[in-house]
């Protein structure tokens, strides 16, 4: 499955960068926010902020980078499948 990230700003109090997540029919999977410095241990990381329809059920709401965001989110959904 191809995953395309778009950048987005998200409104969580700290005009944070993210990402949407949108599947290769362009539907919006995920919303991933990208962990600022307020978030001691986890700074840098991205956060899973919303997550729609087929990725209920995923678990690990924090990933070290969007790459292994991305990773997670596509074997999640070749499970499902």
């Amino acid at each position: 499955m191809s995953l395309t990230l778009q950048p987005i700003r998200v409104a969580t109090g700290f005009d944070e960068e993210g990402m949407l997540v949108l599947d290769e029919e362009q539907r919006l999977l995920a919303v991933l926010t990208h962990l600022s410095n307020q978030y001691d241990g986890l700074a840098g990381h991205w956060y899973l902020e919303a997550k729609f329809g087929v990725l209920e059920g995923l678990g690990q709401p924090t990933y070290p980078d969007l790459d292994a965001a991305k990773e997670a989110i596509a074997q999640h959904l070749a499970r499902r499948r």
